[in-house]
């Protein structure tokens, strides 16, 4: 659970999408969801993932989020969720259940570390 929690930070929209992270995104499609993504999805995800981190924070819609259920919304109501462009819409309502913090709160759990998000 700890581990899943780490890989979805990377979905974290906050500070403009700042821990955005797509070998922690592949990660999490491989391993928790690889039921979801077909042989093909899961090769051509990586490059979905680099148009997402060039596209999605500057799109005036999907700025100034705070929660990954806040993305999820933006990501639906712009379109972009029909294009594939994040994992985490998949279990959207798991998602809005999970806030940031308990995320960081998670993180800091596991160890002691350098920089804090808070």
């Amino acid at each position: 659970m700890t581990e899943l929690l780490i890989l979805s930070a990377s979905l974290n929209p906050r500070d403009g999408y700042r821990s955005f992270n797509i070998e922690n995104i592949c990660k999490l499609a491989e391993k928790f969801y690889p039921e979801d993504f077909l042989g093909d999805e899961k090769i051509h995800l990586q490059c979905e993932l680099q148009h997402y981190g060039l596209d999605v924070p500057v799109l005036p819609d999907l700025k100034n989020l705070s929660t990954l259920g806040d993305l999820c919304h933006g990501l639906v109501t712009t379109g972009k969720a029909d294009m594939d462009y994040l994992i985490v819409y998949i279990e959207k309502e798991i998602a809005e259940t999970i806030s940031t913090e308990e995320i960081i709160d998670s993180f800091y759990l596991i160890k002691e570390r350098r920089v804090h998000l808070k």
